[in-house]
């Protein structure tokens, strides 16, 4: 699906169909028209950040408050726009997230000791006084990541290397490994291309050898929970390339040498439940 309006909106009747539709289309609204004169670096629409940064919410279901202020946050800093407008169009609750990403942006992290990376991470939460924050700026991360090509090459190293040492931890520290695992990816690609490529090839070698393996634990899953009377849904899923690369990295192993490659999750209904199928597992 295309990365619209129309999309957008699509998405978010997916999973609430009593969300504020109207709130959204003025932010988009808003923010195109004073957008409207900015291109970025690769040459493309500015108001396609923005909207790329949204559709990455809304692919988390987050509500249309967030959204809305992903769609508004670069107008304070981009754009003639004042907080102050932006309050007096939108409400406090959607200015303040905005004022709180805007803050966060003008943060520069420049000591690769681990020990700073730690105390950034930390900075990072303590001066986002709304989690939303975090959220997005995470989100404009990955959609800045998504289209680092169009940066100088030393450029391009220095924000993969940033995603990697505070972004994607974060992200972890946060349990959104939905981000977490792209934004690493995303960092690997650019920071060890070669090795990444081999990875992603090694990884579609044994892609059928991979599917049947995960065909079969959830045959041999459903039959025991079946056995317990318990109803869940089951997927499995290759672990994600930078993960592969770490384990190969750490263990100090060839790719055929690392085994748990795959991993299966299972969804039920009650902590109980959980218990049961982690003794089954």
């Amino acid at each position: 699906m295309s990365q619209t309006l129309e999309s957008l909106i699509q998405k978010v009747k997916s999973y609430n169909g009593k969300g504020d539709i109207k709130l959204i289309r003025e932010a988009y609204e808003f923010a195109s028209l004073h957008h409207a004169d900015q291109t970025r670096i690769s040459g493309e629409e500015f108001i396609l950040h923005p909207l790329g940064v949204a559709h990455i919410l809304a692919d988390m279901q987050m509500d249309e408050v967030t959204l809305a202020a992903a769609l508004l946050h670069d107008v304070v800093e981009d754009t003639d726009i004042t907080l102050e407008d932006v309050r007096r169009k939108f409400g406090d609750e959607i200015a303040e997230i905005i004022d709180g990403v805007t803050k966060l942006d003008r943060l520069s992290f420049r000591n690769r000791e681990e020990e700073q990376a730690e105390n950034f991470r930390k900075m990072f939460v303590a001066m986002a006084r709304d989690i939303r924050v975090v959220i997005i700026k995470l989100a404009d991360r990955l959609d800045n990541m998504k289209t680092i090509g169009h940066l100088s090459e030393e450029k391009q190293r220095e924000k993969a290397r940033e995603t990697l040492e505070i972004y994607a931890p974060l992200a972890h520290r946060l349990g959104i490994s939905q981000l977490k695992w792209q934004l690493e990816d995303l960092s690997f690609a650019t920071l060890y291309p070669l090795r990444f490529q081999e990875i992603v090839q090694m990884v579609n070698q044994r892609r059928a050898e991979r599917e049947e393996y995960i065909r079969q634990v959830e045959r041999e899953l459903q039959a025991q929970l079946r056995q317990s009377h318990i109803r869940a849904e089951i997927g499995g899923r290759v672990k994600h390339y930078y993960s592969i690369y770490t384990k190969m990295k750490e263990r100090g192993k060839q790719f055929d040498e690392i085994y748990d490659l795959f991993a299966v999750r299972v969804l039920v209904n009650t902590k109980e439940e959980c218990y049961t199928v982690m003794g089954i597992v």
